[in-house]
C-alpha cells in the first residue's frame, strides 16, 4: 500500500490520507516525496477544487520519524559521540520537509485538515498550513521539535502559528513544547469545530461542500487573498489588491450563474467544475 492514499469521497473533492498508522503518519522520506507528488498534480487539477488531510489510524501526522527518515536506522539521540552531519544534506532534507507546507500554503484549492489524532512537529505545521483545520475529540498538538532538542521555528510554524492563534500565545506553545488538547485548540481558535471520531469525516466533508457552493474562480481568488493580505503590511495595497479580484471575478461566467441560482433558489451549476 501506498503511504500517501488519494481518493475522491464525492465529486470536487480529494481527499489525501497519510497512511503509516503504525508510526502514527510519521514522516519519512518516501512519504515527503509522495505528498510532494501529489500537491504539485492536484495544484493544476481543474477537478478538484478542495482539497481534504488527513491521517490513517489512530493519528493524524506525529512529526518526523526519528527511527529513520530515510528508512535506514539512525544513532539513537543518548548515544555519544554524536554522529557527523553533513550540513548540505541536512539542509536539503529540511527544505525537501518545509516544501510541504508552502505547497499546501500555495495550493489554489482550500484545504481543510481534518485531524483524527495526534498533531506534533510536522503534523502541527502541515494542519498550519491548511486553510481550516477540524479536530476529532481524542486528538493532541505540540510543537514537537522543541523537546527533541532542535529549535520550535520548523517548516514554517513560526510563521503560520501566531497569525492563527496570536503572537502571545504562539510564544507560549512554543517556548513550552507542552501538548494541548482540542478543547483549547478550538478556544484559542487553532481549530474551528470538534467532532467525535467517528463524525470528523462527515463534519468536514460537509464543510467542503459549503465551499463547493460558491464559484471555483472565487474561491481560489480569495484564498489567495486572505493570504496576501495576511502577508501585506499596508492597508491601502491589500485593498487595491482585493480592487482587482472583484474585477476578474465579476467577468467570469460563474459569477453571473451564481446571481441566477440565488434569485432563482436553486443549486449553482458552474462552468468550472
Amino acid at each position: 500500500m501506498s503511504v500517501v492514499e488519494v481518493d475522491r469521497p464525492r465529486e470536487g473533492i480529494v481527499r489525501i490520507t497519510l497512511n503509516r498508522p503504525e508510526r502514527l503518519n510519521t514522516l519519512t522520506g518516501e512519504l515527503v516525496a509522495a505528498l510532494l507528488a501529489e500537491l504539485t498534480r492536484l495544484a493544476t487539477d481543474r477537478t478538484c477544487r478542495v482539497v481534504v488531510l488527513t491521517g490513517a489510524g489512530r493519528g493524524f501526522c506525529a512529526g518526523l520519524d526519528l527511527t529513520g527518515y530515510t528508512g535506514t536506522q539512525e544513532q539513537p539521540a543518548d548515544e555519544a559521540p554524536a554522529p557527523h552531519v553533513d550540513p548540505i544534506a541536512g539542509l536539503d532534507r529540511q527544505r525537501d520537509i518545509a516544501r510541504l507546507a508552502v505547497q499546501l500554503h500555495q495550493l489554489p484549492q482550500p484545504v481543510i485538515s481534518a485531524i483524527n489524532g495526534p498533531a506534533a512537529g510536522g503534523g502541527l505545521a502541515l494542519a498550519c498550513a491548511s486553510d481550516i483545520r477540524m479536530a476529532a475529540t481524542g486528538a493532541v498538538f505540540a510543537v514537537g521539535f522543541l523537546r527533541a532538542g532542535f529549535s520550535a521555528c520548523d517548516i514554517g510554524l513560526s510563521w503560520l502559528l501566531p497569525r492563527i492563534v496570536g503572537t502571545g500565545r504562539a510564544h507560549e506553545l512554543m517556548l513550552t513544547g507542552r501538548r494541548w488538547d482540542t478543547a483549547e485548540a478550538l478556544r484559542i481558535g487553532l481549530v474551528t469545530h470538534v467532532a467525535e471520531p467517528e463524525d470528523l469525516m462527515d463534519l468536514v466533508l460537509e464543510e467542503a461542500a459549503e465551499i463547493l457552493r460558491n464559484p471555483p474562480f472565487s474561491v481560489e481568488l480569495t484564498k489567495q487573498g486572505m493570504w496576501a493580505s495576511v502577508e501585506n503590511p499596508s492597508f491601502t495595497n491589500a485593498v487595491e489588491f482585493e480592487n482587482r479580484q472583484q474585477i476578474l471575478s465579476s467577468l467570469t461566467a460563474d459569477r453571473a450563474e451564481a446571481a441566477r441560482a440565488f434569485l432563482e433558489k436553486r443549486d449553482p451549476d458552474y462552468v468550472w467544475g
